[in-house]
């Protein structure tokens, strides 16, 4: 069975939700577009976080100071660290990055010549590099950050596939060494991507953000602008670095603000839910759009319900993504759920219909036919389990309903159909909070079950 968007728990029929785990499911085929802030690790109450911080700024420092020696072997080490594939974090379409070049190494080890305060003290929060030398962002710093606590994740990537027994393997791996500062092979055990066959390294989730609390971006946004740089001109990047080198003091303030701001500094969500009143205000938008396809209706219809459903079902079901496919012409628009077998309902589907991942389709018709119930069945058949969901807006004419339960009688397929009372419904679960959303699909599920033959 093809899966949609893999997770490791899915590859290993592992039903836990992300909800449930203190760190990120990774993909299988592409990272996650979030990324490590070490400014998170600094502003823990953990101690232990804290303490990864200063062994991340002093291992950084360490390389500077080798560096004003003379030492060449810390660009080579600088250079290593660069990248950290294992961490599946980042844009990547290919689960694979590149590691910086010796110029871009030179130029950040380089700092520690150019800059009388960094000579002197190092850096405090390794972030500010990002102020300073061109082409090292969020995605950098996460990979430096991961590189050098990499012997402290792996402990903890070990740690919660014992507990949620996520299979291991034993392997070689380069692993920075804190107390020499080199990198080093170690054998060690971590899962393996099944795809690649590559380790893949667990992150703790409170330590994500979608961008670094200290960047450029903000800098010049919210603190300072040089004088220098016409403000009705397009801000060039080389310039502002250039400028922040040459008035490291403007850094240093910068930096002292963000510092007495910390509170601000929050992890992101990786998935967060609309709040009640947008809720109520998407299901008035469905409720008042004409069926059929004037004025655009359906497609709005469709981008509407898909935000909805996110928002609803979660954190019984993650949503995976959404796709459009066209059989015979027809466009159809698909929301596909992993299925995590959190509450017995889903687990009853997976067992009885191998349904591993839910797709629904939204149909903005006025009346459901057969030919929406067949384009199901055949998707079904080529990708998922035996069980699939239609929301569309009128209750379907007997001739529908019988149709679906045909398809159970003869190939033990489950075609479930659900209307704007049943949306209706689900938002007023999800503004109660009394019960799940999810209860509401599950009661279709048994009245379905009750017509079907016995």
């Amino acid at each position: 069975m093809t899966i949609i968007r893999p997770r490791l728990n899915d590859f290993h029929n592992l039903p836990f939700r992300q909800e449930d785990v203190d760190f990120i499911i990774p993909f299988l085929d592409e990272d996650i577009p979030f990324y490590i802030d070490p400014f998170l690790l600094w502003k823990s109450p953990s101690l232990q976080d804290n303490s990864l911080h200063l062994s991340l700024i002093n291992s950084i420092n360490f390389l500077g100071n080798q560096y004003l020696k003379g030492d060449t072997n810390c660009i080579n080490t600088l250079i290593n660290c660069s990248e950290c594939d294992e961490v599946g974090l980042g844009t990547s379409k290919t689960k694979t990055g590149k590691h910086i070049g010796e110029k871009t190494a030179h130029e950040i080890l380089s700092l520690y010549n150019q800059i009388p305060q960094i000579q002197k003290s190092g850096f405090i929060h390794f972030e500010e590099i990002q102020l300073l030398i061109d082409n090292i962002a969020e995605d950098r710093i996460s990979d430096f950050t991961a590189s050098i606590i990499k012997s402290f994740l792996i402990d903890y990537t070990i740690e919660n596939c014992e507990k949620y027994k996520i299979p291991i393997e034993q392997l070689d791996i380069d692993c920075f060494d804190n107390k020499d500062n080199t990198i080093k092979n170690e054998k060690t055990y971590l899962p393996l991507n099944p795809n690649t066959k590559k380790p893949i390294i667990l992150i703790p989730k409170r330590w994500i953000r979608k961008t670094n609390y200290i960047n450029l971006q903000n800098y010049c946004s919210e603190y300072f602008i040089p004088q220098t740089i016409k403000n009705d001109e397009k801000q060039e990047r080389v310039k502002i670095l250039l400028y922040n080198r040459q008035n490291y003091d403007a850094i240093q303030t910068y930096i002292k603000i963000k510092e007495r701001q910390k509170e601000d500094c929050k992890n992101d969500l990786l998935f967060k839910q609309i709040p009640v009143l947008s809720s109520k205000r998407k299901l008035d938008t469905i409720l008042r759009l004409p069926t059929g396809k004037t004025d655009n209706a359906d497609k709005e219809y469709e981008n509407t319900l898909c935000s909805l459903l996110a928002s609803l079902l979660y954190p019984d079901l993650d949503f995976a993504q959404e796709q459009s496919r066209t059989i015979s012409g027809v466009s159809i628009r698909d929301l596909i759920f992993y299925n995590n077998c959190s509450v017995d309902f889903l687990k009853d589907i997976f067992d009885l219909y191998d349904c591993r991942q839910i797709v629904f389709e939204l149909k903005n018709v006025k009346e459901l036919n057969n030919d929406h119930i067949d384009q199901l069945n055949r998707y079904l058949k080529e990708t998922f389990g035996r069980f699939g969901v239609i929301f569309t807006r009128n209750e379907p004419p007997k001739k529908v309903l019988k149709n679906t339960i045909d398809f159970w009688s003869g190939q033990r397929k489950c075609i479930i159909i659900l209307t704007d009372s049943d949306l209706k419904l689900m938002c007023q679960v999800y503004e109660s909070k009394n019960r799940s959303p999810i209860e509401v699909i599950k009661r279709k599920y048994v009245e379905f079950t009750r017509l079907t033959p016995s």
